[in-house]
């Protein structure tokens, strides 16, 4: 059978046959759920659809752009042009056996890839074979841009919805590119040599190794995205009025004040004729009349004429869009719809957007100096990245890192984050040689599954710093769409501090928290010194470090009479002492004498240079009480790092803000194609250390908690270089397990998609013995003789329980009868829960054998649509569910999760012998945690599991009750193939 190739970044595969056979049967529902926009490895944007009748005229002009060359790749001849025949037959497919899907820019095909369903001996078939040829061709202009490498995933993932396992392709041998599009897509694979060709058999099941493909090639592509706007050589503002003042008028001061390293723009279409310059710069009525290549727009007129300017500017080539204008989903329902209207257009220009209703973008680079922004002044370089979805709050914290000398290496103001968010910020970031810290402020999360992935991966390489805003308002901000989560806020929190971000309540204590990582080492551990000259600001310092778990030393009084030479020689004793992993100064005034806090500074930065010299660095907090000026003292650059500790590149002092004018563009910081890599720990060896800031606190609470939150962070880096594992347990029965739930939904699932199927407990009890997990054995007792033959066939001593639902686990309301050794006590008790309660048929009790005395728990697992499966233990009762004392660990856990989520509850202590009592279990507890996390992970139609109680005695763990809920699996976009959130 004859091959279809593309050069360069996809030409190949079979197509099923030579162009100008029949089409297959037409009938199915066009597919809308394949529709994509995906971010390719350029940055720029493309969208993926299936291909329909309507496509003929679109296809010939596609094909008429490519070369010969790529022509003969795609049929292994010379084919010039298509006939009527061929193009009937590539555009009409019945989205089953025969597919065909196309990525689009501008509304024009630049690339193209289709299956055709085949049985094992290659000829035309329908289901149930599982097999299909596939096929790709990419015009010339567009290739090495990574549009194969998106089709084939996107391609895979419909075949895989189709029932099709295997795909089939010959290629070439001299077509090299398109082989290496399949060996490098992670997936099983066979190759053999037959009659000229390379025959390629690809097992479409993802593996650890195509995922791991599939999100390395996202994150490159995002974080080249980002760094288009952020970088790049030309900007044009559209919207710069004619007189001083107004928003793109101000934009344009900002980036000649900077000094952009680039070219500037200015454009206006009411420009009075003979207007060729504004402040300075070449002005024009429209981005395509500037005659050269703009890489950024920054959009600042009225949002009724917003989406002529997004036209011109995709005609044009812009790469990007930071759109300042208001008007949209934050001003109601017709706001909304414009949204929704702007990212679509832009998306098929192949651009990306910041905003609407955004604030702006810095970028403090020495070779790009990038204010485009509304910021009253250009921030000092540094080394943080920072993220606001507000306006406002972006100059807040503007502000506050600038009050504490803290430079910026990028800020990014989204608005309404209808394209760009904090997730492709975090892709950016992660590899980024100038951000050392990122912080985030966010108003909502619009994909808390990929964000908690992204942030692991970043929190294990640089600190995450992360406040939300809108916690307790129930509903995302106006103009931010987000998914729908029944997962309450405090789990989210817990989810994201297990992913290693560092989660704070305010703008007060992100500010805190950057400035202490950004300025000092992380420390080795919860010891701190204490020293200064007031005995009660150091105990107030004691007792903050005493609550928030750290372990502090007894302070050292200085007394009010140390100069700073004491203060120096203290804070150097405490350095090169070993018992102590963190030192907390704290200070007063001297009474009647001027001029010691300039002093007191240089003296204690000249104690932290020594320290570093003599030994493992430390870090140092500042708190001071009305010591003005002390702050501005200690933020010049000091450091604590031994010499051969990794090198961060100092700050650099931005240029003053004096008109640039057009320039020559400094070449953009680009993002390798292939793949990069890894970024160092911060503390690797590398080079010589730099000088860092003393963070300094006017109260010892803000200090303290920001210290604790590094150690915690600290701890959580140590524990991520070694992670826990999955255990595989021998006796579990995967396949038993899916046989039954597909019984239970076959019988009973139809037309329960939304509420689901509930098990009975005879089924429940059967899926989780499939799991290894015993349910305690259970008899009705609708009578009193019922309750005793049950009883008679289960062995005394028994458990007599009401099931029902205002009763169920809540036996502070008396509808439980414990350790009933007789048929006598059990008659008693029964005449008494009815006589209390009410009658048999309202309370339905159970009589149950008798488990050993223990701990009292509950475990749960669920799963929600934007979180994911989340495993979920506490303690049994009212009073930890009132205190919330419950935690939380991601599906898959691990052996750590298991352990850490039993010892992380605040009544853990009751598991452990408290006030004398037996200890439990616990490995016995682990292990049932982790067996319930297999059992979720394994079977996504299993929507919820709680077991409660679960006994945990001094030996083994008995389930006493459990409900199970199935349901058809929601669509996990996160595991699927690459694409930008829907509108």
């Amino acid at each position: 059978m004859r091959s279809a190739s593309e050069q360069t970044d996809g030409t190949g595969g079979t197509d099923g046959g030579r162009p100008g056979e029949p089409a297959a049967p037409e009938g199915h529902a066009y597919p809308d759920h394949w529709e994509a926009d995906v971010v390719l490895r350029d940055g720029g944007t493309a969208r993926i659809r299936p291909i329909t009748a309507d496509d003929a005229d679109r296809l010939v002009s596609f094909y008429e752009q490519v070369s010969d060359e790529s022509k003969y790749y795609r049929f292994f001849a010379p084919y010039p042009r298509l006939s009527a025949k061929d193009v009937h037959r590539f555009t009409h497919h019945d989205f089953v056996d025969r597919v065909g899907l196309a990525a689009t820019v501008g509304g024009e095909f630049i690339a193209t890839v289709r299956y055709d369903r085949i049985d094992d001996r290659g000829r035309p078939a329908t289901t149930p074979a599982d097999e299909a040829e596939v096929a790709f061709l990419v015009q010339d202009a567009h290739q090495g841009r990574g549009v194969a490498s998106a089709l084939l995933e996107h391609i895979a993932a419909v075949a895989r919805e189709r029932g099709i396992r295997r795909f089939a392709a010959e290629v070439l041998p001299a077509n090299t590119k398109m082989i290496k599009v399949f060996t490098d897509a992670g997936y099983t694979q066979k190759r053999s040599f037959e009659d000229g060709s390379v025959r390629l058999h690809l097992d479409l099941e993802p593996t650890d190794r195509s995922l791991a493909v599939q999100r390395a090639r996202e994150q490159r592509a995002e974080a080249r995205s980002v760094q288009r706007l952020l970088a790049p050589g030309a900007v044009a503002v559209v919207g710069a009025g004619r007189t001083p003042g107004g928003v793109g008028r101000t934009v344009l001061g900002n980036l000649l004040g900077a000094g952009f390293t680039g070219r500037v723009y200015a454009v206006n279409p009411a420009l009075d004729a003979g207007t060729t310059e504004l402040d300075g710069v070449p002005a024009f009525p429209s981005v395509s009349a500037i005659g050269a290549p703009v890489d950024l727009a920054i959009v600042a007129v009225p949002a009724e004429r917003v989406p002529e300017v997004v036209a011109d500017c995709g005609e044009h080539g812009v790469r990007g869009l930071v759109v300042l204008s208001a008007g949209y989903a934050e001003s109601g329902t017709e706001g909304r719809e414009r949204q929704r209207a702007l990212v679509r257009q832009a998306r098929s220009y192949g651009m990306r957007i910041i905003g609407p209703n955004a604030f702006g973008i810095i970028n403090t680079a020495p070779d790009v100096r990038l204010d485009a922004s509304l910021a009253p002044e250009m921030p000092a370089a540094g080394r943080i990245g920072l993220f606001t979805q507000s306006g406002a709050i972006g100059i807040a914290l503007l502000a506050g890192l600038h009050r504490r000398g803290a430079g910026l290496s990028s800020f990014i103001s989204a608005g309404n984050r209808a394209d760009l968010s904090g997730n492709d910020l975090l892709q950016h970031w992660y590899d980024d040689p100038a951000t050392d810290v990122v912080l985030l402020y966010l108003e909502s999360i619009g994909n808390p599954r990929k964000f908690t992935r992204l942030a692991r991966r970043t929190a294990a390489v640089k600190p995450v710093v992360v406040v939300k805003g809108a916690r307790h308002s129930g509903s995302a901000p106006p103009g931010h769409r987000v998914p729908v989560t029944r997962v309450p806020h405090a789990t989210v929190s817990a989810l994201l501090r297990q992913a290693g971000v560092i989660r704070v309540d305010t703008v007060t204590e992100l500010v805190d928290a950057g400035v202490l990582l950004a300025g000092q080492p992380l420390p080795a551990g919860p010891r701190v010194a204490i020293l200064g000259n007031s005995e009660s600001l150091g105990l107030l310092t004691y007792d903050a470090c005493l609550t928030e778990g750290l372990r502090p030393q007894r302070p050292l009084d200085l007394t009010t009479a140390a100069t700073p030479a004491d203060f120096r020689d203290a804070l150097a004793a405490a350095l090169a002492d070993d018992s102590c992993d963190a030192v907390v100064v704290t200070a007063i005034p001297w009474v009647g004498v001027q001029g010691t806090t300039e002093v007191l500074a240089a003296s204690l930065r000249e104690a932290v240079a020594g320290g570093g010299e003599a030994g493992a660095a430390k870090p140092v907090v500042v708190v001071h009480v009305e010591m003005g000026g002390l702050a501005e003292a200690l933020s010049a650059a000091t450091s604590t790092r031994p010499p051969g500790s990794r090198t961060r590149r100092p700050a650099t002092t931005p240029a003053p803000r004096t008109p640039a004018g057009p320039g020559t563009p400094a070449p953009a910081a680009s993002v390798p194609e292939s793949s990069a890599p890894e970024p160092s720990a911060p503390d690797a060896p590398e080079g010589n250390a730099p000088e860092r800031n003393i963070p300094a606190y006017p109260a010892a609470e803000r200090a303290v908690r920001a210290l604790a939150e590094a150690v915690r962070y600290g701890q959580w880096r140590r524990q991520a270089a070694e992670p826990g594992r999955v255990p595989e347990y021998d006796s579990i029965d995967e396949a038993g397990a899916a046989a039954l739930i597909d019984r239970v939904l076959g019988e009973r699932g139809a037309g329960q998609e939304s509420r689901g199927v509930t098990l009975t407990t005879d089924e429940a009890g059967e899926l989780l013995g499939r799991y290894g997990i015993a349910l305690r054995p259970t008899l009705p007792a609708p009578g009193p003789d019922e309750a005793a033959l049950a009883a008679a066939r289960l062995g005394y001593p028994v458990a007599l329980k009401t099931t029902a639902p205002h009763l169920r686990h809540r036996p502070d309301l008396g509808g439980v009868r414990l350790d009933l050794a007789t048929e006598e006590q059990l008659r008693t008790a029964y005449a008494e829960l009815t006589e209390v309660l009410g009658k048999p048929e309202e309370l339905q009790p159970v009589v149950q054998a008798m488990a050993p005395r223990g701990v009292d728990t509950v475990i749960r697992a669920a799963i929600d649509p934007a979180v994911g499966a989340v495993l979920s233990f506490g303690l049994s009762g009212a009073a930890s569910e009132l205190l919330g004392d419950t935690a939380h660990r991601l599906v898959p856990a691990t052996d750590r999760d298991a352990a850490e989520l039993v010892r992380s509850i605040r009544t853990a202590p009751l598991l452990f012998g408290w006030r004398g009592s037996a200890p439990v279990d616990t490995p016995a507890l682990e292990e049932l945690l982790l067996r319930v996390s297999r059992l979720v992970d394994d079977h996504p139609e299993i929507v919820s599991v709680v077991l409660e109680p679960a006994v945990v005695a001094p030996s083994g763990v008995s389930v006493l009750g459990a409900a199970v809920r199935l349901a058809p699996p929601a669509p996990t976009t996160d595991l699927g193939p690459r694409r930008l959130p829907s509108y």
